[in-house]
């Protein structure tokens, strides 16, 4: 009887077996892979907002304090979104005219609220409270990137759990201390370091430490022991920080 098979057959067969065993694990990284791109996430991608509005320009040029409109920041889990009179208590007076604050006026008309795009969510399972990291000291830029350079804002963290955790593995990299200003509470020293970069937008004035934070680095200039230090007189737990339930509610 003739051989029905060459001598390749044998290999072809175990080649097949192999690429088909592999397919889930392939499935798995390329759906990780898409997970983390940019259209997913929407890291650094401008969001279209009902109103373009400019945290530059009212930052930095402007020189108006971050807690003017995230009211609640240094008390609450959310940080809070400016009404519409908060807008108006400036706009009444200037820029009355222009077209691109129509409906900032017709919210205030109407006294409906703006809706705005929302750049930064935590998925429903998760908790996070702005205050208890401002209160520690931990600055907005951490978490938003160089939000006060930003003329149309966007989410410029994934906000994904590895990149939460290395932070509360680590939090001595990533909280701020002015040591020209030791007496100050951590949230005095955040809000400190916001009005300094304004008073000086050439940023020659500020230390490389302060730069790096306020671009919204993830390091600076602490020493290991100092950073030790500044987690224990802050009564930070960091034992207690990488535990499920500081997050999962």
């Amino acid at each position: 009887m003739p051989q029905l098979f060459n001598a390749a057959t044998n290999s072809y067969a175990r080649g097949s077996l192999m690429a088909f065993a592999s397919l889930p694990v392939l499935a798995i990284l390329v759906g990780m892979t898409l997970s983390r791109h940019s259209p997913n996430t929407r890291q650094n991608i401008p969001l279209e907002q009902p109103v373009p509005f400019s945290h530059k320009h009212h930052t930095i040029e402007l020189g108006i304090d971050c807690r003017y409109c995230h009211t609640s920041v240094e008390t609450a889990a959310d940080a809070g979104m400016p009404s519409t009179e908060t807008c108006m208590s400036c706009h009444q007076h200037i820029w009355t005219n222009s077209p691109l604050l129509d409906p900032v006026r017709q919210s205030y008309a109407e006294n409906k609220p703006i809706v705005w795009t929302q750049l930064n969510k935590v998925p429903e399972f998760v908790y996070f409270n702005h205050s208890v990291h401002i209160n520690k000291g931990v600055s907005c830029n951490q978490c938003h990137g160089a939000i006060q350079d930003m003329q149309i804002a966007y989410k410029s963290r994934t906000l994904f759990m590895s990149w939460c955790l290395e932070c509360h593995r680590e939090p001595e990299k990533y909280m701020y201390a002015d040591p020209a200003n030791k007496e100050l509470s951590p949230r005095e020293q955040v809000f400190n370091l916001y009005v300094k970069y304004q008073k000086d937008a050439s940023r020659h004035s500020l230390s490389g430490m302060e730069m790096n934070l306020i671009k919204g680095a993830e390091q600076h200039a602490l020493s290991t022991k100092e950073g030790r230090e500044l987690v224990k007189a802050r009564g930070i737990k960091k034992e207690q920080l990488t535990d499920c339930w500081i997050c999962h509610r």
